[in-house]
């Protein structure tokens, strides 16, 4: 059953050729579906046997894929699903603009890039073997490249695409030269033979190569440039797509290759705390300089990146020294958090989509009032601030939770380089969380609250029902994990249990994550409070010109 749909799909994604209108959408969109459906039934058959399901995908026509969908596969299979289906549903009410302006023929290749870069993310989770992987994530590369470009004929978006494109195959090559180093010494070729070789060779050099590799695709600092302008560049749905899940499998692959490594795990861990925190800190650094709500927005993404990387690295930290409560708690928290960025970014990409749909314009400075013309839209950019913040009892205050509690019981582990590193860690992850919180509720109040200072503004109008409903099922997630916090900690926990024996920890700070849940509501509640009465007078907020790093750019061309 499984051959049959792959191929199904992968025959039926021609079919866009022959529609029109809107009959290709949805032509597309049974057939985005049809995958998700199939790869939600592997994710939850292998969650729930908590077991491995090994298949040959196209044994109906006698060729061999095999795939392995372990805990960490079928995790992101389910981020994968969640984060395509909310933003090919997004694409319905973006592209109806494009429809006037674009030929049928680029939107066919736009509808086929998308379809093919989910067949890509669900076969590089799933493929475990090295040509079916590598073939898998140059198809990822294409298929995004392809999506970025929508307006190629722009030089500066095709200009964008293939400096993304050229970035990503630097860090392909970095995969691949790991992987022909650790063939020369075992038959497999992969991920399979990661295992054998690091147990009887030097760990760091071949792994630095795949976090070089893996680690440019997520957009870790110093790899990042790529980012920012290529989710400025793409369609909003493609920026909420990118962002949600695309580059976080850069992260799916750090993770698979430490599922091979038992060894100088304190050395590596100290290196992925490093690049994460220096990530978290630039990210966060450079966002609240931007003009453009995008560019805000993909710099915030590589902040996030940083910390599911310092959930991990202090994962590792835990296992070096014994530790099961950090090691259990960074590693779900960091896993967590995957899920959780993908729900909240995703959400404010398709919201900062709206506005330009309603007021063609990104430029905060040139924005205000939003809440007066566009209330759905403020409504769920709110919701996704505050989720991105952190703040209970949403989804992102889960996850980070985890976080500083497996840090901060780190602490009682009497080694003084442990101790000096988390204090380092927790330091820099506070002044991260502070500029988060400031900068995105001044955002908020220059973007949203007072009157409508502008023509742009004044004549805007709430976005169709097609590009709300998006919204509120990405939405509805981040409440979901806020308020169901123990069922989502025990599901991210499966996958923990790939790296961690015991889990006890998870359990152990339920509790105290239910009280704080509930006085953080209040403050929240108080807060919000305060804000709208602030919100009766008109407010703006100055901007600072942006630094040499961050220099505003015409945003005419960019969609």
């Amino acid at each position: 059953m499984e051959s049959v749909v792959l191929l199904v799909v992968a025959a039926g994604s021609l079919g866009v050729f022959l529609f029109r209108g809107q009959t290709k959408f949805y032509h597309s969109l049974f057939l985005h579906i049809l995958l998700i459906v199939t790869a939600s039934s592997w994710a939850f058959r292998s969650l729930s046997s908590g077991g491995l399901m090994q298949f040959n995908l196209l044994e109906k026509i006698g060729l061999s894929l095999p795939v392995n969908i372990d805990s960490l596969s079928a995790f992101f299979l389910a981020v994968i699903s969640l984060t395509m289906l909310t933003g090919v549903l997004y694409a319905k009410g973006y592209l109806k603009l494009y429809r006037q302006t674009r030929s049928d023929l680029q939107l066919s290749f736009h509808h086929l890039a998308l379809l093919w870069l989910h067949i890509s993310m669900i076969l590089a989770s799933t493929a475990r073997g090295g040509i079916a992987f590598l073939t898998a994530w140059e198809l990822m590369a294409i298929s995004s490249f392809g999506l970025v470009i929508f307006e190629v004929e722009r030089k500066e978006i095709f200009r964008t695409g293939l400096q993304y494109f050229l970035q990503i195959q630097a860090g392909f090559a970095f995969i691949l030269g790991a992987f022909l180093v650790s063939h020369s010494s075992h038959h497999a070729f992969g991920f399979d033979s990661l295992g054998t070789y690091f147990a009887n060779h030097e760990v760091f050099p071949v792994f630095l190569l795949l976090l070089i590799g893996f680690g440019s695709f997520a957009g870790f600092v110093p790899f990042h440039s790529w980012l920012p302008p290529t989710q400025l560049a793409a369609p909003s749905h493609v920026s909420g797509i990118m962002s949600g899940i695309l580059i976080q499998m850069g992260i799916y692959g750090i993770l698979r290759v430490l599922t091979s490594i038992h060894t100088e795990l304190f050395s590596i861990g100290l290196v992925i705390l490093a690049i994460s925190l220096l990530s978290a800190l630039v990210g966060i650094r450079l966002a609240f300089v931007q003009h453009d709500g995008k560019t805000l927005l993909a710099y915030s993404s590589i902040a996030n990146v940083g910390i599911i990387g310092i959930g991990i690295g202090a994962g590792l930290l835990g296992m070096a020294f014994q530790s099961p409560v950090l090691a259990a708690l960074g590693f779900t928290g960091g896993i967590l958090h995957i899920v959780n960025h993908s729900l909240s970014k995703s959400l404010l990409f398709y919201s900062f989509g709206s506005i330009y749909r309603a007021t063609h314009t990104r430029n905060m400075e040139q924005l205000s009032g939003l809440i007066k013309t566009m209330p759905k839209t403020s409504v769920a950019f709110l919701l996704g601030s505050l989720a991105i913040c952190g703040l209970p009892p949403f989804n992102g205050f889960v996850s980070e939770f985890l976080i500083y509690s497996g840090l901060l019981n780190g602490l009682r582990q009497e080694t003084a380089s442990l101790n000096l590193v988390i204090w380092g860690v927790i330091t820099g992850l506070t002044v991260v969380a502070g500029l988060t919180l400031f900068g995105f509720m001044k955002v908020f109040e220059n973007v949203f609250s007072g009157l409508p200072q502008s023509e742009s503004t004044v004549n805007a109008k709430e976005v169709t029902d097609d590009m709300i409903m998006p919204k509120v099922m990405a939405g509805l997630g981040i409440l979901a994990i806020g308020l169901l916090p123990t069922f989502f900690i025990k599901l991210s926990g499966k996958v923990t249990a790939l790296f961690v024996n015991d889990l006890s920890p998870l359990n152990e700070v339920a509790p105290t994550l239910l009280y704080s849940e509930m006085a953080g509501t209040v403050l929240v509640g108080l807060a919000l409070l305060v804000w709208w009465n602030r919100s009766q007078k008109p407010l703006r907020i100055d901007y600072h010109q942006p630094n040499s790093f961050s220099k505003p750019k015409s945003e005419h061309w960019y969609s």
